[in-house]
């Protein structure tokens, strides 16, 4: 089937369009900017560019698609009443324009994910937004499956990254009264199946399927069921005077989110979200729910390095330091005038009785300060001599994953509030040249270990850069030494 995904650069999108493509479908995803694609895993899908905004753009990209998903949402909100109306508009615009060209374009379907909101409550302008977008692409385009769900749970999930950072920066916690709204989660996972699901279930076309996960949960809940999975202990007093406003700079001061991004979310969550349709357990039977506490759990269990932050590390950049979703990624790089297979085995001599290439001292001194709160400190060395294989140990290293002779990494097995990886990855350059990076991550738990990451930072700064340049004398050295001594004996 030829599908077209729209909001492909956005969460949902994005892992949407890597679905569709598995499930062996003939995927487009549309992106008004080209350039940012390259910073999600669209691998298989074909781009195109095109603003719902401008509905003249529209048409080329819509021609002989069979269904098209909407997953173009606004999250901006400014201080005025009028500047509100505007968001609300462009909206209703950029849907109107879209269903028009998919009508005229002969698209069968289109599939819509919207927001689920309650009857009984008054409901925030971003969800009664995401509600009138779904009557527009109703009214005006082809026959449409709309799926409402409330919370999505996953990394990457703007409400979800809220919870996590407020639960694991703040100890005691100053909540207003939307801490007990009643809503009803659903894990990204359950998420992506119903959207596949839906393309070979024709009995969902026109119909308002309602998406949640097992559980009811409140805001309250949600922030200690995620303290619990990851060890933390969470208070949460409640006050009566945190207006959205009030709170939204809060947000902001505490969390990476934007206020402007935080206000609208804020409002939303005074809105009770609870299922009232038994439409999405008829139409799909298969699909099994999960609990909030299995979608964080399934969440704290995502395989680090994350490629997702991968990508966002600049190519040719001599040092980066990304946070992203919970993690941080210190990254490094220089250039090494040696083939990869000569970089690659210097790597593979770390650790155990030849220390390591930079400030040993300094290493020797961490396993000491390891050894005293009872870890295993530096006193175990190598699991063995020469090439290392995947479950060695080298000092309070595991050996997690060796690529020969692409890439290394190390699992940290030292005392740590939360939990570290030490990953080299050597590519090949067009100069000429070997690229060496050296990444640094860390998944800091609670607040002990953003302190901790934030107080080290200029000491592990000092220690990977020192040690990238070490590495490429290494290198360059054990290289040059052989050449040099074939050379001499050519003349003799």
């Amino acid at each position: 089937m030829r599908i077209l995904v729209t909001g492909a650069t956005g969460y949902v999108g994005s892992k949407l369009a890597s679905k569709l493509v598995e499930a062996g479908h003939e995927v487009t995803c549309m992106v008004r900017n080209r350039s940012r694609a390259s910073q999600h895993a669209l691998v298989g899908a074909r781009l195109v560019e095109a603003d719902a905004l401008d509905g003249g753009s529209l048409l080329p990209a819509l021609e002989g698609m069979d269904a098209a998903y909407y997953l173009i949402h606004s999250m901006a909100a400014e201080s005025t009443a009028g500047e509100k109306a505007g968001f609300a508009e462009r909206d209703r615009q950029a849907a109107r324009n879209f269903a028009m060209a998919a009508k005229q374009a002969g698209v069968q379907r289109i599939i819509y994910l919207g927001g689920l909101t309650s009857q009984t409550s008054e409901v925030s302008l971003h969800l009664r937004s995401r509600q009138e977008t779904g009557a527009v692409l109703r009214e005006f385009g082809p026959p449409m499956t709309e799926f409402r769900a409330g919370i999505i749970v996953g990394n990457g999930s703007l409400s979800f990254e809220m919870i996590r950072y407020l639960t694991e920066r703040l100890p005691v916690m100053i909540c207003p009264r939307w801490v007990v709204t009643r809503t009803q989660p659903i894990a990204i996972g359950n998420v992506l199946e119903y959207l596949v699901a839906t393309l070979n279930v024709p009995e969902s076309i026109g119909e308002i399927v309602e998406i949640s996960g097992a559980t009811v949960e409140t805001y309250r809940s949600m922030m200690l069921i995620y303290a619990r999975t990851r060890g933390l202990r969470r208070w949460l007093l409640r006050v009566p005077v945190l207006t959205p406003r009030l709170s939204s700079y809060w947000l902001n001061l505490v969390t990476p989110i934007p206020a402007a991004i935080a206000r609208p979310l804020i409002e939303g969550l005074r809105t009770e979200v609870v299922c009232t349709s038994a439409s999405a357990r008829k139409l799909f039977p298969a699909i099994c729910p999960m609990s909030y506490t299995a979608g964080v759990e399934a969440a704290a269990q995502r395989p680090i390095p994350d490629e997702s932050i991968q990508r966002l590390v600049p190519e040719n950049a001599r040092h980066a330091c990304i946070r992203h979703e919970g993690l941080i990624c210190d990254a490094g790089q220089v250039g090494v005038n040696a083939p990869p297979e000569r970089v690659f085995a210097v790597l593979q001599n770390l650790g155990g009785e030849r220390g390591w290439p930079y400030a040993n001292l300094l290493w020797q001194l961490r396993g000491w300060i390891d050894r005293l709160l009872g870890g295993v400190g530096m006193t175990r060395g190598r699991s063995r001599e020469g090439p290392l294989r995947a479950g060695d140990y080298v000092d309070f290293w595991r050996v997690e994953e060796v690529i020969w002779p692409q890439s290394f990494l190390l699992r940290a097995e030292m005392k740590l509030p939360g939990r570290a990886w030490l990953q080299f990855l050597v590519t090949p350059h067009a100069t000429g040249e070997t690229r060496l990076h050296c990444r640094a991550w860390f998944e800091p738990r609670g607040l002990a270990g953003e302190l901790y990451w934030w107080l080290l930072y200029p000491v592990h700064r000092l220690i990977f850069r020192g040690m990238l340049r070490a590495l490429q004398g290494q290198s360059e050295e054990s290289f040059r030494y052989p050449r040099e001594r074939m050379r001499t004996i050519s003349t003799r």
